[in-house]
């Protein structure tokens, strides 16, 4: 019998959170009228033009994964 993965299963080492955090643009949830297709934040770092960025906001939101995603892609 095939064993079925799970995101609660014991051998996995990381918490959920970090299991379901997004990898990319197009996994990443909300300002999609900044990272949309073809929108400016988007192009930008699908361009690698990126040379600095201040990301502001409440605990939650996203900053961090998107920061992530940002050093993948580039």
């Amino acid at each position: 019998m095939k064993e079925q993965l799970s995101l609660f299963g014991n051998d996995i080492k990381q918490p959920l959170a970090a299991r379901l955090r997004p990898e990319t643009l197009d996994d990443f949830y909300g300002q999609k009228h900044l990272i949309g297709k073809g929108r400016v934040l988007r192009r930008i770092i699908e361009s690698d033009r990126i040379s600095s960025m201040i990301f502001w906001g409440p605990p939650g939101v996203g900053k961090t994964t998107l920061a992530g995603i940002i050093a993948k892609t580039t």
